[in-house]
């Protein structure tokens, strides 16, 4: 038989206090897996029922927090249980709101619940540390723990609990491990859910790029292939490319004729030019012997 105690403090009043989270996971789980109604014993409430096939009973002790240790100590005496039968869900400072752990004995962090189980059973009884974050004061932390939870809480609050509730079953079979395997799953919502595997690479490629600087909206690289190799142009191509003109033809068509092209056109054209320059024409020759032959038939 297992012993399953949530901490807290009776009556309305407390009821939404962060102190009382061992009685809302309690609650939660008589609810979950069908717990028979609450009964007055132990100095507490009370509900029997099964976890995973073993007979367990959850206990609310009713005595205030400080004396909880006289509750949980009357019920393990009268069904003579072993320490290692006996889990105790509490409220947990030194947790980030929504994170749990579970362990068997160590201290009891100046929490009063505990320490008063502590002072009638002994410290090797396994604890349910359920998170609600520290207030960063030690000066107010009575007052934090004795405040109700803010309505911002919820979003991490009752995915919590019902994730408690859910995975509740491990605890009857000693499977601390999976127990809160499952609770970090069901707090973490989308995050926690399966991704195909064309999703899961790209949101990978996505994220890494997000690290490294790249690009917003960059495309991701081909899957399996190897990275592309970016040619680049020679510096003479790149000249070439951008002496590039637009020069009309005979037949009013417009070609593309290269600056070089043109540098040898006008080359050609002065060579030319020099040669005609150097070497007298033949009309140039005639003309010369006529003038000499119309002065020699003058002077005879």
């Amino acid at each position: 038989m297992k012993l399953l105690v949530g901490l807290g403090n009776p009556g309305a009043k407390y009821a939404k206090n962060r102190h009382n989270v061992g009685f809302l996971a309690i609650d939660a789980i008589a609810s979950r897996h069908h717990f028979a109604p609450w009964r007055k014993r132990f100095q507490g409430e009370t509900a029997e029922g099964q976890l995973a096939g073993e007979k367990c009973l959850l206990l609310k002790p009713t005595t205030y927090m400080n004396e909880s240790g006289r509750s949980v100590g009357e019920a393990a005496r009268f069904y003579k249980l072993d320490l290692d039968d006996i889990m105790v869900f509490h409220d947990e400072l030194d947790l980030a709101p929504g994170k749990i752990r579970v362990k068997v004995g160590g201290g009891n962090a100046g929490h009063n619940g505990l320490r008063s189980i502590s002072s009638h059973l002994g410290n090797d009884y396994t604890r349910v540390r359920v998170g609600i974050g520290h207030p960063g004061r030690k000066d107010i932390v009575h007052r934090y723990v004795l405040s109700d939870f803010a309505k911002a809480d919820a979003a991490w609050l009752e995915p919590l609990i019902d994730g408690i509730a859910d995975a509740a079953s491990h605890l009857g079979s000693d499977d601390a491990a999976n127990f809160m395997n499952d609770v970090a799953r069901a707090t973490q919502g989308d995050e926690g859910k399966a991704e195909p595997n064309g999703e899961r690479r790209a949101n990978r490629q996505q994220r890494a790029g997000t690290r490294s600087g790249t690009r917003a909206g960059a495309r991701p690289r081909a899957q399996g292939g190897a990275r592309p190799v970016r040619k680049h142009p020679s510096q003479t191509e790149l000249a070439r490319a951008s002496a590039k003109r637009r020069a009309p033809t005979g037949s009013g068509k417009w070609d593309m004729v290269s600056r070089s092209e043109q540098s040898d056109e006008r080359a050609t054209e002065t060579a030319a030019d020099a040669r005609d320059a150097s070497e007298p024409s033949a009309t140039t020759a005639l003309a010369a012997k006529l003038k000499k032959w119309l002065k020699g038939s003058t002077s005879s």
